[in-house]
């Protein structure tokens, strides 16, 4: 991806030298949210309540090779906010920009107290995207997905989230969650994930026509991390078989043929997964 030596966005929240809290999970409302996005984001939520227990840390300089990371990350927020705020405009809408928060080992959100064992995520209360720059990590050597573009499309993904807060689906989708029950809503969460990979897909196609950001194995590798996150893979390779009732994101197939569709036609309206014939 080209990126070196243009805009950065002044949306990006660095807390990494900040101290972590003495707590991570406080118990309530916010607990539950995070204990949900665990769920969707394929985490164990016994694994992030295990690391609620009290563990003072000493705040310390961020890793110094994450530094060009996170100059990357902010050079992609930025992309997004031009792509979207056009869009947005064309529809007769406002955007509003969300901000980006780094972070290490855990992280206090407006949805609660969350560790890096989430992974990234959106949170739509206070409407900021929050990563542990490590996870790029986890995706290049656990996930087998490298590649800046890989890493590009994870930030891109979050930011569809963030489109759903903002038109609204965000708020139909969770006024679900205490009505259905867990299989259905499992598919609801489905729809939700693949409109936010299709909107990365869109994402990408303005971006290249406004910036001409591709270069040659872009689109392979952000389809390598969109495989690598598969429910089916993530499943498989966990516990060794796969419980469709259970997915929460979508195969590996679904989520590369939304990402497609998305790239391809750059037409928010193709990206209906809601009420599509073929998820």
């Amino acid at each position: 991806m080209r990126w070196q030596g243009r805009r950065q966005s002044s949306n990006v929240e660095d807390r990494r030298r900040m101290g972590a809290p003495t707590m991570v999970l406080g118990g309530g409302m916010g607990t539950l949210i995070i204990l949900g996005l665990a769920l969707l984001l394929g985490v164990n939520p016994q694994a992030v309540l295990q690391q609620g227990a009290p563990q003072p840390r000493q705040a310390g300089p961020p890793d110094p090779a994450q530094d060009e990371l996170a100059q990357f990350v902010s050079v992609v927020l930025a992309d997004t906010e031009d792509v979207w705020n056009r869009l947005f405009a064309e529809m007769g809408r406002q955007y509003r920009e969300p901000k980006l928060v780094l972070f290490t080992d855990r992280v206090h959100s407006a949805c609660g107290m969350a560790t890096d064992a989430v992974g990234p995520f959106y949170c739509p209360a206070d409407e900021k995207l929050y990563i542990d720059l490590s996870f790029y990590e986890q995706l290049r050597n656990r996930l087998d997905a490298p590649g800046d573009f890989a890493q590009a499309y994870v930030i891109a993904h979050e930011v569809g989230h963030h489109v759903q807060n903002l038109l609204g689906i965000s708020d139909k989708v969770n006024a679900l969650r205490i009505r259905l029950k867990e299989e259905e809503f499992n598919r609801i969460s489905v729809q939700m994930e693949l409109q936010a990979d299709f909107y990365a897909g869109v994402w990408a196609h303005h971006a290249q026509k406004m910036r001409d950001v591709l270069e040659q194995g872009d689109i392979e590798e952000a389809i390598g991390a969109a495989e690598a996150i598969g429910d089916d893979r993530l499943q498989r390779q966990s516990q060794g078989y796969v419980v469709p009732d259970s997915f929460t994101h979508g195969t590996s197939e679904q989520r590369v043929r939304w990402f497609r569709r998305g790239f391809e036609t750059g037409d928010i309206e193709q990206g209906d997964t809601f009420n599509a014939e073929r998820l």
